[in-house]
């Protein structure tokens, strides 16, 4: 027994005194890559989350993927700037708006993608995608790549067609047609078409771009508000309640109960994201088409939405270089249908259109089809630097438009004048 003893104190001694080595918990423990996202449609998004961390951690033991809700997009966005301000543990990733782009470039809270990517890879997302993905505000002009589209959407008009066929319609195709078709099918209990305008430059684009010009170009400085494209759009928003009576009138904040509303009947018609898809199919007793909105003259349009992976700043090189293989697979075209199937977002990359897995899907969902059709009719979404400013400014003077306190002219006037003041200062 004394000998045992011996042997245990010696062995104690000699590891106090670093005789004997002893490897650091570092090296046994899995890299650790924490991802921020948010929930803004009505599927599963935390049940398939932590399904595909699990997937991946099955067959890559040495990393930990751990999914954190946050909220919404604004709160994902305003739990990393406020983490970083305050010297917290910082996730090495983050699902944030597409169009935030510049303002988390600005706070230097994310890294560039481009050490990591392939042109091999990009070339086979959907050109709309990565329309909001680069920052070129730089010196030698040389663009750089900051987020990876991942959960994306666009505006979809969702129609009740077995109404309209009842009622002798067809789908509209253009801004006279959809008026009419609307003011006709509204009743004291149904309203022709519903318009949330809980973001309401996502839907004010459709129908600017719908009327010949969009509010934004490729340049992050420069907007168009104060254009006859615009205040034509404008204007027929307005026009939909005071001239037809076919959506109620003023602001509208019901972006979370729309899709309700429509499925049960009371709309006829709803703008809405892609994302919402799935519930309103699931819950809807007839037959729904989707599509672009229809433009003035004829046509369609409908403009980007959603949001990429960004890579958080201060991460690591190991748990970046982990953070990437493993975007590199949630990305995969293989995972980026079994999202869209999952969750009602659009795919990402081209080739996953050729997959068995998304032909059967559209044979069992035609709607899913014609979604990824829309996306021809796509414009880029709003953002540019400075964009909470510039775009609270845009959305203070829809508003005031809606609630009847300004004509569409004087107030796009008005916001192209405040917005080109703030954006002068990166010019």
């Amino acid at each position: 027994m004394k000998a045992r003893l011996g042997v245990v104190l010696t062995l104690v001694v000699a590891l106090l005194a670093g005789a004997v080595a002893v490897a650091p918990a570092s090296a046994q423990d899995p890299i650790k890559v924490e991802v921020y996202f948010p929930i803004s449609v009505d599927s599963p998004i935390t049940d398939i989350l932590n399904g595909y961390a699990e997937t991946y951690e099955a067959d890559h033991p040495g990393v930990d993927i751990v999914f954190s809700y946050e909220g919404g997009y604004g709160d994902v966005k305003n739990k990393l700037l406020t983490t970083m301000e305050g010297g917290g543990e910082l996730p090495a990733l983050a699902i944030m708006l597409a169009t935030d782009i510049y303002d988390l470039r600005n706070a230097e809270a994310i890294m560039p993608w481009d050490d990591f990517v392939s042109e091999e890879y990009l070339s086979d997302f959907f050109p709309s995608w990565l329309a909001n993905s680069y920052y070129d505000y730089d010196l030698d002009g040389t663009p750089e790549l900051y987020s990876i589209p991942f959960q994306r959407s666009v505006v979809l008009m969702y129609t009740n067609m077995t109404l309209l066929e009842e009622n002798g319609f067809e789908l509209p195709t253009n801004w006279q047609e959809l008026a009419e078709t609307a003011s006709a099918l509204t009743t004291e209990d149904r309203w022709g078409i519903l318009i949330p305008n809980s973001w309401p430059y996502w839907m004010f684009q459709p129908f600017a771009i719908g009327a010949g010009q969009n509010i934004v170009s490729e340049s992050d400085t420069e907007v168009f508000f104060d254009t006859p494209a615009a205040v034509e759009a404008l204007q027929f928003w307005v026009d939909l309640y005071e001239k037809y009576n076919a959506t109620p009138a003023g602001v509208q904040s019901n972006w979370g109960d729309a899709p309700g509303l429509f499925a049960d009947g009371s709309a006829a018609m709803i703008l809405h994201s892609t994302g919402s898809m799935p519930s309103i199919l699931s819950k809807a007793d007839f037959d729904v088409a989707v599509s672009a909105v229809p433009g003035k003259d004829g046509g369609f349009a409908t403009v980007t939405g959603g949001g990429n992976l960004y890579l958080v700043a201060g991460t690591d090189e190991e748990t970046a270089q982990a953070a990437w293989e493993f975007v590199e697979w949630l990305t995969s075209p293989e995972m980026a249908v079994d999202w869209s199937i999952n969750s009602g977002y659009l795919p990402t990359r081209m080739s996953g259109l050729e997959l068995d897995a998304w032909k059967a899907h559209v044979e069992e969902v035609p709607q899913a089809a014609d979604a990824v059709d829309a996306l021809q009719y796509a414009g880029r979404e709003f953002s540019v630097q400075s964009l909470g400013d510039v775009r609270n400014i845009l959305h203070g003077y829809i508003l005031k438009v809606l609630n009847g306190e300004m004509s569409p002219a004087d107030a796009l006037a008005a916001a192209q004048a405040e917005a080109d003041d703030v954006l002068s200062v990166f010019k």
